[in-house]
């Protein structure tokens, strides 16, 4: 018995009219570490409408290209590094969420460590820059509501794995993991409790080396253990600060 095919409706030929496209786009929500501050990277829009207003730094996906592929691209192209750490947040599809296209947008958080952070190429004709988290200009469509939304995502996650492999250079000294926690977190924290706390966990392991940029008795570098940093992350753990 041959089985009956599903009959198109009058929406489902209009959607396959030029007029009725949709696009899926990535948007990078770019966040970097100078070593004292959290800091978000910008980009003047290309596209009408809100064509040289600040935006999140993304792009529309290509044919033969996964979401995560397009990001890594649209990250090369437009800070001229890779192997950059990505994530997931959202999905953001609102049919009104963009006036000039019928716009799906996938939004992934990169994190930028700070040994990198001044290496982020400027390029002019899309004229990029870091702002400070803290002091945002106005962003166009729901770029807003993706930043708010990653940040939630990314202190959320501070609390439960220890951070910092992404954000912080190689060596680092304990005030430095301190200020990234901060930053995360936008508190203030004890200097004291959070170093008994930070090396209650065992993941540190001391160099026989000292950062002197401060002052003349320098601070002590650390380096994460691999190992037993991912040990704590499999057993699951709550970072109360």
């Amino acid at each position: 018995m041959t089985k009956k095919q599903p009959a198109f409706t009058k929406h489902d030929i209009y959607f396959d009219s030029e007029a009725h496209k949709m696009y899926v786009a990535v948007d990078c929500v770019i966040f970097g570490f100078d070593g004292e501050s959290l800091n978000l990277l910008l980009m003047k829009r290309l596209l009408e409408p809100f064509a040289g207003e600040w935006s999140l730094i993304g792009s529309f996906v290509h044919l033969d290209e996964s979401i995560t592929q397009a990001a890594k691209r649209i990250l090369k192209e437009r800070t001229g590094l890779d192997e950059i750490f990505l994530e997931q947040s959202k999905i953001y599809g609102s049919a009104q969420r963009d006036p000039g296209f019928r716009c799906v947008s996938s939004a992934l958080y990169a994190l930028i460590r700070s040994d990198k952070f001044h290496r982020v190429v400027d390029f002019e004709e899309f004229g990029t820059q870091w702002f400070n988290i803290n002091d945002l200009p106005p962003l166009v469509l729901d770029h807003e509501i993706m930043v708010a939304d990653a940040l939630d995502a990314i202190s959320i996650k501070a609390k439960y794995q220890p951070f910092g492999f992404e954000l912080l250079p190689v060596k680092f000294t304990i005030p430095q993991l301190q200020k990234l926690y901060e930053a995360l977190f936008q508190k203030k924290l004890d200097a004291r409790n959070f170093r008994k706390k930070i090396l209650s966990l065992n993941i540190l392991k001391q160099l026989d080396e000292k950062d002197k940029t401060s002052s003349r008795k320098g601070a002590w570098l650390y380096k994460f253990d691999f190992l037993k940093y991912k040990k704590l992350v499999d057993s699951g753990y709550s970072l109360e600060i």
